[in-house]
């Protein structure tokens, strides 16, 4: 997967996990949220949220998981990087 899709598809996810945390001061405590949440969902730690791992946690992630995922490659995966 190129570097273009993987920023698309972890922005997506971003997006779609800090729509309700929009009142937080800063960006490290929402980034450090969504980690928590995603390592929270990935079972087996493959660093990847499967649709079945996502229905449990993240309700949203779960509902948009086709849109999350173009390519039907059936994970996603969250993109670390420093600001």
């Amino acid at each position: 997967m190129n570097l273009s899709i993987s920023r698309f598809i972890s922005y997506g996810i971003c997006a779609l996990l800090t729509s309700p945390l929009l009142s937080y001061a800063d960006d490290a405590s929402r980034n450090q949220e969504i980690a928590e949440r995603f390592a929270k969902c990935d079972v087996n730690k493959d660093d990847k949220l499967t649709l079945g791992e996502a229905k449990g946690y993240m309700p949203r992630i779960y509902s948009n998981f086709s849109y999350i995922d173009p390519g039907n490659q059936g994970s996603v995966m969250l993109l670390k990087y420093r600001q």
